[in-house]
C-alpha cells in the first residue's frame, strides 16, 4: 500500500471516513481514551498492514488525513485506555473497533470489523422528497426481504432485495393498494445476536443494529454490479418516481453489543462511558432501558450528534423522506424520566435538513415511565396501541364498548385532542410486525412460538384475538367465512379511522404466520409473504376501501365538531348517554354531515354483534359504497328506510344529492 507517509494531521470533522483533497480524512470521537490508532487493511480486508496514530490535540475527536487514499480503502481501529469496567471504561487495545460512522462494514465480529471507504457520489437525476401530507398517507409496513422473497412476479435474482421491492411487479401491488409510503423494517446493518445463532436462526426483523450509516448487505441483489448502497438508493428513486414515499424503522435506544457479556464491537471499546447510560451511582451498570441489555445515552453530545448525523446521512444522501423511531422514550430521557422537549426533539425542530419529514415515534420503551402515548411534541405521529387493542376487542368479542369504538374511530381524541395535537398523528394499525397478522389473529387465540426456541415464553400473551372457534386451520366452511368477514371489518375499520392508517404487509392477502406471534428469528416461509396463497378477493376489498378513504377522507383533517357528527342505534334515534360504556351492545351509526372530501353526508353503521339487524335511516335517499359483508366490499342494496346489516360487518352509506 502506497502513500502511507503521507500522513497530515487533518481535521477534527466530519466524523468518519470523508474522501477529499487527493486523500482520506479520518475523525473519531473518543473522550476517554489515551490513544487511537487507525489500523489499515489490504484490499480483502484480511491481513492488517499498516498501523498509525490519530492525534486528539486535547479534543475529544481523533483524526488525521491520509493522501493518496480513496475509496475501497478497509480499516479499523484500536483504542487505548484504562480496563476499568466498574467505572464504565472497557478499553482494550487487543479489540479491532469499528468506525461508528462507517458506510459499508466488511469482515465479521470473529475476525473483526471493518470499515470500508466509499465513494458517496450518485447520480439522483431530478429525484427529490415526494412531501406527502400524512393526512393524505396511507403507510405499508414491510420487510424489503419478505415482501418479494416468494413473489412470482419478481425475476428470481431480484427476489427478496431491494431490487425486488423497486420491481415493476412489487410497485404495481403498492399502486394497486393506494399505498403513498412503504415503511420499511430496519435496513441499517444488524447482527444476529449469538443465542440465535448458535440454534441456527437469524435476526430476521434487524433490531440489532451494529452500522447506522451502512445499508443491510444481505438485501442486496449485486444486480447490475451494483452496490448495497446504490442498489438501496435505486429503489428510493424508483418508488419516488411510482409516487411511493420511503420510511426507515430506525433503532436509536441500543446496539448489537447488548450486554456487559455481549461483545465488543465498536462503541463500547471506543468509549463505553460515554455512548451508553448507567445506573445512576453505578458506572459499570448498564441502564437496561431497552430490554436488550444496553441504552444509547442521547444526554450525551456526540451521542446525539452520531443518531442526528444518521438521520441526515440518509436524508440527504439516500433520499429518504422520514424515519419510525424503535423505543421513542429512550431518545426524549433525562435523567429520570421522559421529556418532549429534550435535546433530540429540540434539535430535529431547528434542523434545516430534516425538516418536512415524517417522524414516527413507537411511544414506549421498557424503562420506569415508558409508556408516553400522545406524550411526543407536536408533530411527531405516533403508534396507537390503543387503537389497535380497543378495535380488536370490539369487533372480537372482547368487552369494548361503543365509547371506545368512537373515541379510536376519531384518531383518539381523548389522548391526542387534550394535548393539541392533530388527527393524524394518531398512526392506526390493527396489526404491525410485532405480534399476529391480521389472519393468525382470527384463526389463534394462543401463540404458537415454538420454533423461536423459547419454549413459547416469549411473544405476547394478551392478542385481543378470537379463533372463531377453531385454533388453527379448518375445512369448517362456516368458520372460514367468519374469518374473512372479519378480516374485511378490520381492515375497513382502520382504513375508514380518522388518523393516519398503517397496513402490515401480506394482511391484504392473508399471509399466516402459522400462530408465531413473535417471528423475529423467521428467515423462512413463515415470514416470508406466500404470494400463491394470496386471497384476491381481499386484496380487491383493501384496495377499494383505500380508494374509498383517499376520495372520501370520512372523518376530515381536523378534529370533528360535536354538530358534525351524530352518533345513532340502530333504531335511528341517538346513543343515550348510558349506552355508551355497555360493553354488551355493539351495533353504532355515525352520521358524519361535514366529511372531509365528500360533497354529501356519510353514514357508517357497525354491527359487531352475531345477529344481523335492520338499521333505520336517517332522512335520506342513501346509496351503499362499501359493505364488508360482500367478499370485495360491493353492496346489493337498492336503498329504502332501513339497511340489513349484516352480522360482524361495516358498511358506509353516502347521502344521494337532490336531482
Amino acid at each position: 500500500m502506497e502513500g502511507l507517509s503521507d500522513l497530515l494531521p487533518g481535521r477534527a470533522w466530519p466524523l468518519g471516513a470523508q474522501c477529499e483533497g487527493g486523500g482520506v480524512n479520518f475523525a473519531v470521537f473518543s473522550a476517554h481514551a489515551e490513544a487511537v490508532a487507525l489500523c489499515l487493511f489490504d484490499e480483502r480486508g484480511e491481513s492488517e498492514v499498516a498501523r498509525v496514530p490519530l492525534r486528539s490535540n486535547g479534543s475529544d475527536v481523533w483524526h488525521a488525513h491520509l493522501r493518496n487514499a480513496g475509496p475501497g480503502l478497509i480499516y479499523g481501529l484500536r483504542a487505548h485506555g484504562p480496563w476499568q469496567p466498574e467505572q464504565g471504561h472497557r478499553f482494550d487495545a487487543t479489540k479491532l473497533l469499528l468506525d461508528p460512522y462507517a458506510r459499508e462494514i466488511v469482515g465479521t465480529p470473529a475476525s473483526g470489523l471493518k470499515a470500508r471507504v466509499v465513494d458517496a457520489h450518485y447520480d439522483w437525476g431530478d429525484d427529490s422528497r415526494l412531501h406527502i401530507a400524512l393526512a393524505d398517507s396511507v403507510l405499508y409496513e414491510a420487510h424489503v426481504k419478505g415482501l418479494t422473497q416468494l413473489h412470482p412476479g419478481v425475476p428470481e435474482a431480484l427476489r427478496g432485495s431491494y431490487a425486488g421491492l423497486a420491481s415493476d411487479a412489487a410497485i404495481a401491488h403498492l399502486l394497486r393498494l393506494g399505498i403513498t409510503a412503504v415503511s420499511l423494517l430496519p435496513v441499517h446493518q444488524h447482527l444476529d445476536e449469538r443465542r440465535l445463532a448458535a440454534l441456527g436462526l437469524r435476526n430476521y426483523w434487524g433490531y440489532n443494529t451494529i452500522g447506522f450509516f451502512a445499508v443491510e448487505p444481505r438485501y442486496a441483489s449485486g444486480a447490475g454490479g451494483l452496490s448495497a448502497r446504490d442498489e438501496f438508493r435505486a429503489m428510493v428513486k424508483r418508488l419516488h418516481a411510482a409516487g411511493i414515499e420511503v420510511i426507515l424503522d430506525v433503532v436509536f435506544n441500543h446496539t448489537a453489543e447488548t450486554d456487559a457479556d455481549g461483545p465488543t464491537l465498536s462503541w463500547r471499546g471506543l468509549d463505553n462511558s460515554s455512548y451508553y447510560r448507567s445506573l445512576a451511582g453505578h458506572p459499570g451498570a448498564y441502564d437496561n432501558l431497552t430490554g436488550c441489555g444496553n441504552t444509547l445515552d442521547l444526554r450525551h453530545p456526540r451521542v446525539l450528534q452520531l443518531v442526528l448525523d444518521s438521520l441526515r446521512y440518509w436524508t440527504g444522501e439516500m433520499h429518504v423522506d422520514g424515519f419510525r423511531f424503535d423505543l421513542a422514550p429512550v431518545l426524549g430521557r433525562g435523567d429520570d424520566s421522559f421529556d418532549p422537549q429534550a435535546p433530540f426533539f429540540r434539535a430535529i425542530a431547528q434542523d434545516p435538513l430534516l425538516q418536512g419529514l415524517k417522524f414516527i415515534a413507537e411511544p414506549w420503551d421498557v424503562g420506569p415511565g415508558g409508556y408516553q402515548l400522545g406524550n411526543f411534541p407536536p408533530g411527531w405521529p405516533e403508534w396507537n396501541d390503543r387503537f389497535r387493542d380497543g378495535m380488536r376487542r370490539f369487533w372480537l368479542g372482547g368487552g369494548a364498548s361503543r365509547g371506545e369504538f368512537a373515541q379510536r374511530l376519531c384518531a383518539s381524541s381523548d389522548i391526542f385532542d387534550r394535548r393539541g395535537r392533530q388527527p393524524e398523528e394518531s398512526v392506526n394499525f390493527i396489526v404491525a410486525h410485532d405480534g399476529f397478522t391480521l389472519r393468525d389473529l382470527l384463526c389463534y387465540e394462543h401463540k404458537h412460538n415454538q420454533a423461536n426456541g423459547e419454549n413459547n415464553r416469549d411473544g405476547h400473551g394478551a392478542n385481543h384475538g378470537w379463533n372463531c372457534g377453531v385454533e388453527g386451520p379448518t375445512d369448517d366452511a362456516q368458520v372460514l367465512a367468519l374469518r374473512a368477514r372479519l378480516q374485511r371489518a378490520l381492515l375497513a375499520t382502520l382504513l375508514l379511522a380518522q388518523g393516519t392508517p398503517m397496513l402490515c404487509a401480506g394482511d391484504e392477502l392473508g399471509h399466516s404466520q402459522g400462530g408465531n406471534n413473535n417471528a423475529y428469528c423467521q428467515d423462512n416461509e413463515t415470514s416470508w409473504i406466500d404470494w400463491s396463497r394470496a386471497d384476491e378477493p381481499l386484496i380487491e376489498f383493501t384496495a377499494r376501501a383505500v380508494a374509498l378513504r383517499r376520495q372520501l377522507l370520512p372523518l376530515g383533517r381536523h378534529w370533528v365538531a360535536p354538530h358534525e357528527l351524530e352518533w345513532l342505534r340502530n333504531d335511528g334515534h341517538a346513543l343515550r348517554a348510558d349506552e355508551w360504556s355497555d360493553g354488551s351492545q355493539r351495533v353504532l351509526g355515525a352520521l358524519i354531515r361535514a366529511p372531509g372530501k365528500a360533497a354529501t353526508a356519510l353514514l357508517l353503521l357497525v354491527n359487531a354483534e352475531a345477529r344481523d339487524c335492520a338499521f333505520s335511516l336517517p332522512a335520506g335517499p342513501w346509496r351503499a359504497l362499501l359493505d364488508t359483508s360482500a367478499p370485495t366490499g360491493t353492496a346489493a342494496w337498492q336503498g329504502g328506510a332501513t339497511y340489513p346489516l349484516a352480522a360482524h360487518s361495516l358498511a358506509l352509506l353516502a347521502r344521494e344529492e337532490a336531482a
